[in-house]
């Protein structure tokens, strides 16, 4: 559904041009993470700000305002909102004014996507650029706000993983095995909708390669510069289902059948994995695999062996140890044991931060090293984490995120806002209270981001210090980083 771009907020953000101050030209506002509600996050990633841009500043700006008709645009908007507010409260003509501009006369200054943002430091701000539409940015906010605090989680997701990788990596595996393939995302089909999955999607690849969703390389190719024909922008595995399974297993009357046919008719040169418990796994795994092992050695390609069912922390562990007594392998140079390569273990969409976390710690502490697992994250940890014993839901409040006006002028005089509600600070929170007046935001001798607030537009913006670059402006993008770039800054050049 293509809905009239100016109509994409709030009902009372249609007033609030009216509200402001008369002679007011100009406004900045900065989106801010102010608070964590998860223990073990006190940063957010910056991702998601460019795609937004382009996506929706840009070409859904274009298609569904300003490349349509000024009566068009001009009566659907009246029509809503005559029915619903009611008429002659709202100045119709900064609709006009604005389509007859033809695109978007805002600012937007950022950090760099792929950096770690602390708490309380803004991300990212927005103002207007010519003294008409002072009202514009903070007429934005809905829809800045809801599309931005999903990627940023769920990029913040994707790093925890990988951090846990890089930790039981660096202890048990050598050093030139990668960890981009550590664990794949199987969000898809659990998430809120095609748009969720694509920013769950590209957010996780900005740590792993591996994921289930096809579309997102597109997304990330339209939006990310980059070109699957010429790099890892993402991958998906040959892999069985319970409909492959249980419908050879009604054909032929066995399991084995098929798993030979795979290894030897289908995929004799590709790996692929092959979900095991449609029926008895533990068959599977200590019956029928010695009964092919000649045909998986043979075969150029990995067999993994995947669990779907019960304890996937135990049941892919147990799996590790089973295949190492089927088909051996090696110790690499940290003294841990490696599978034979033909031979991998495999959990699907099961696996937690914390589960995860035991996997890896239950295979160094026999000895295997942690690239003998292949682990995959579904929308469950897209969505959600346990913290003692309790579930935590992402939503917008998980990083308390929002877009605070904090400077304007009137009459070409500047005036520092904020917000300092004294019930918050009652509640001992005090986390809605915004920064005054313009923003620095700069980096202290750790690396770390600061900001200092209290300043006027020009003397922030103009400051070398300040970390927050322009990346778009008046309908065009003026940064325009590759997939790459992003995957380095967070990864610190070691995808």
């Amino acid at each position: 559904m293509r809905i009239n771009a100016l109509l994409l907020k709030d009902f009372y953000k249609a007033v609030h041009s009216e509200m402001l101050p008369k002679g007011i030209t100009k406004s900045v506002s900065y989106f801010t993470p102010r608070k964590s509600r998860i223990e073990r996050w006190d940063y957010v990633v910056n991702f998601g700000i460019q795609a937004f841009c382009k996506e929706w500043l840009i070409d859904y700006f274009n298609e569904n305002f300003f490349g349509l008709p000024e009566e068009v645009v001009v009566n659907e908007y009246q029509r809503v909102m005559d029915n619903t507010m009611g008429r002659g409260i709202y100045d119709i003509e900064k609709v006009r004014n604005l389509h007859r501009l033809g695109y978007l006369p805002v600012e937007i200054f950022s950090l760099p996507e792929g950096v770690l943002v602390p708490m309380h430091c803004p991300i990212f701000g927005i103002t207007n650029t010519e003294d008409r539409f002072a009202w514009l940015p903070q007429a934005l906010e809905s829809l800045i706000s809801a599309e931005l605090w999903y990627p940023m989680i769920c990029a913040t997701v994707g790093h925890t993983y990988r951090e846990i990788v890089n930790y039981w990596y660096d202890k048990t595996c050598d050093d030139n095995v990668p960890r981009r393939r550590a664990l794949g995302d199987f969000d898809f089909r659990g998430d809120q909708g095609v748009d969720a999955a694509l920013k769950a999607s590209s957010a996780w690849c900005l740590s792993f390669v591996n994921s289930a969703t096809v579309p997102v390389i597109p997304y990330l190719e339209a939006f990310y510069n980059c070109d699957c024909t010429k790099e890892e922008v993402a991958f998906g595995a040959v892999s069985t289902e319970h409909f492959v399974m249980c419908s050879n297993f009604a054909v032929d009357g066995d399991e084995i059948t098929f798993l030979r046919r795979a290894l030897t008719e289908l995929y004799p040169h590709t790996s692929f994995s092959c979900v095991s418990d449609s029926y008895d796994y533990w068959n599977v795994v200590k019956n029928l695999l010695p009964q092919l092992h000649d045909e998986i050695l043979a075969h150029d390609g990995c067999l993994l062996v995947r669990g779907d069912s019960g304890d996937c922390v135990d049941i892919v562990t147990r799996t590790v140890f089973e295949l190492w007594k089927q088909f051996g392998g090696t110790t690499n140079s940290k003294g841990y044991k490696v599978l034979d390569p033909h031979v991998k273990a495999l959990y699907g969409d099961s696996i937690t931060v914390q589960r995860a976390e035991q996997i890896y710690q239950i295979l160094e502490e026999n000895g295997f090293a942690a690239q003998n697992v292949s682990l995959g994250v579904g929308s469950f940890s897209m969505h959600c984490i346990e913290e003692n014993g309790v579930l935590k839901p992402f939503t917008r409040d998980t990083f308390s995120s929002a877009i605070k006006a904090t400077y304007c002028e009137i009459d070409g005089k500047p005036y520092h806002i904020f917000k300092d509600p004294k019930t918050d600070r009652v509640a001992g929170n005090n986390f809605k209270k915004s920064q005054k007046g313009c923003c620095l935001v700069t980096r202290t001798k750790d690396g770390e981001y600061e900001f200092i607030d209290g300043l006027d537009w020009l003397d922030a913006h103009r400051d070398p210090r300040n970390e927050l670059r322009t990346i778009f402006k008046d309908g065009k993008i003026v940064v325009d980083d590759a997939l790459s770039d992003i995957r380095n800054r967070l990864n610190e050049g070691s995808f």
